[in-house]
């Protein structure tokens, strides 16, 4: 069975969210969305249910943070190039985000960081394939 994976974020503005992801390159499941959420595609195993806050609220009894003030979680994504990380960290800020690190190149890995308009913070990166070891069985 291959996993799925869906991160649930609280967006204070559902169309204005959707127009910058949308700004950035990435579709939406219109399967998934509606007037209160709106299913990001991050590849056919991924995904980010984007949800107004009352749709947010249905599903925790604990209080939500506001990620303009507190960082909760970094959401990295891989990238096909240096360029391309360069490239979305551009869009991204020319789409209502801001930079949220300065770029970090160590050789084998090069990411930069934004926050989306909702202040949650994203990572793009590239990593040289030649550098991941593949999975397999150790001797």
């Amino acid at each position: 069975m291959t996993r799925m994976l869906f991160l649930n974020l609280p967006v204070a503005d559902l169309p204005r969210a959707m127009d910058f992801w949308t700004a950035l390159g990435f579709s939406f499941n219109p399967q998934f969305t509606d007037e209160n959420a709106a299913c990001l595609v991050i590849s056919e195993h991924a995904g980010v249910m984007l949800l107004t806050p009352p749709m947010f609220a249905r599903f925790t009894t604990q209080p939500v943070s506001d990620a303009q003030q507190v960082t909760g979680a970094l959401f990295a994504v891989t990238c096909e190039s240096r360029a391309a990380v360069d490239a979305m960290v551009g869009a991204a800020i020319a789409h209502g985000g801001r930079e949220a690190m300065p770029p970090q190149d160590h050789g084998f890995m090069y990411q930069w960081s934004f926050r989306d308009p909702d202040g949650h913070h994203w990572e793009p990166f590239w990593m040289d394939p030649a550098a991941v070891e593949p999975a397999g069985d150790e001797a």
